[in-house]
């Protein structure tokens, strides 16, 4: 006999279409990830190299102006796309960068993509809410899977800076932080319950003073919101004749409610061949002793050895079901909360959350 469910009395008192057993699951979960097109970058955001950004969640990619937002931004939307045959994208963009061009270069199927363009935060709010109600009243049957994002936010401006500027006050918007939280405060539940994820890019800028830091723009509304932060800064990489063929972009964990906070990896963005899926796993080989360092070589679980630079051309090859196995469970050990040991990490983040 089916054991009865003892809130249901109190669910029909309630009229909360967000509250659920816990047992059932509930709106905080995550629902599954989005394949970023790096196991490096997978495993900073999710703990899994086979994982990626949450699917149901604001993601929050933040840095310096060319660190590769965009970029990655239209990369996860073509892994999304093209895991899902029937799901499609709407991307909110302000800064008239995103062309039919770009996303053919990063393989997008533009004919899955709407762009909107957008000048407010509010025009973005309502606008995005709209996108999401609408998809929660279509039933659930007829539903395509949907991925939105916006770039950036930096670039929005506010109703009252726009009607300021149209009168000729050159006045700071003081509203613009408080309109920012309550775009994300409205967005935040819906976008969980209807299973759709959120890209955000935005800029940081360096603060003035004695210690000057690097702070993400717009105050704490997309800070509070978000489910992860990550920090994008990029260098260049150099062939052994000194040739700049590419950069590799640090990646470091601002906020993340799966993985540990200010872990980082870096992904290789090569001119040639696009972003390395590969990069970085070899140094996370060595430093759990997957691979050894023998000489000039590196050894494998197997007892064979080759040079680096051989891996790196070759990574196909030497990255095995195996050895990607045993990787995964190095990340795991690496960027993941432990169960036991790491909960006070835990604890304090949800503290954090708190203030």
């Amino acid at each position: 006999m089916a054991s009865m469910n003892p809130f249901t009395d109190v669910l029909k008192v309630l009229e909360n279409e967000y509250a659920s057993v816990a047992d059932e699951g509930t709106t905080a979960d995550v629902v599954g990830f989005i394949d970023t097109g790096s196991y490096a970058l997978n495993a900073l955001y999710s703990g899994s190299i086979y994982g990626g950004m949450p699917a149901n969640k604001i993601n929050a990619l933040a840095g310096e102006e060319a660190t590769g937002k965009t970029f990655f931004l239209l990369g996860i939307v073509k892994n999304f796309l093209d895991k899902n045959s029937n799901a499609v994208s709407i991307l909110f963009e302000s800064e008239g960068s995103i062309t039919k061009e770009i996303l053919q270069s990063r393989g997008v199927d533009t004919k899955r993509v709407l762009i909107v363009p957008v000048e407010t935060i509010q025009q973005f709010k309502t606008q995005a809410l709209r996108v999401v109600e609408n998809h929660l009243k279509t039933p659930e049957k007829d539903r395509k899977q949907l991925l939105l994002g916006l770039d950036s936010l930096g670039m929005l401006s506010t109703t009252k800076e726009m009607t300021d500027s149209e009168s000729g006050k050159e006045v700071k918007d003081m509203t613009r932080t408080a309109e920012i939280r309550a775009a994300f405060r409205v967005l935040t539940l819906k976008l969980s319950k209807a299973k759709i994820p959120l890209i955000v890019t935005n800029h940081v800028y360096q603060t003035m003073g004695m210690f000057p830091t690097k702070e993400m723009g717009g105050g704490g509304g997309l800070k509070y919101a978000a489910n992860n932060i990550i920090a994008l800064s990029k260098s260049k990489n150099k062939d052994s004749e000194g040739n700049v063929t590419g950069i590799i972009i640090r990646c470091k964990n601002l906020k993340s409610r799966l993985t540990k906070e200010n872990t980082e990896s870096s992904v290789m963005l090569s001119y040639e061949s696009g972003l390395d899926r590969y990069y970085g796993l070899v140094d996370l080989a060595l430093e759990h002793g997957i691979f050894e360092k023998v000489s000039t070589k590196i050894r494998l679980p197997d007892g064979s050895t080759a040079f680096e630079k051989s891996i790196v051309n070759k990574p196909e090859k030497y990255f095995t079901e195996e050895i990607l196995s045993k990787i995964d469970a190095a990340a795991k050990a690496e960027f993941s909360y432990g169960t036991a040991v790491d909960s006070g990490d835990l604890l304090e983040e949800m503290l954090n959350d708190e203030d």
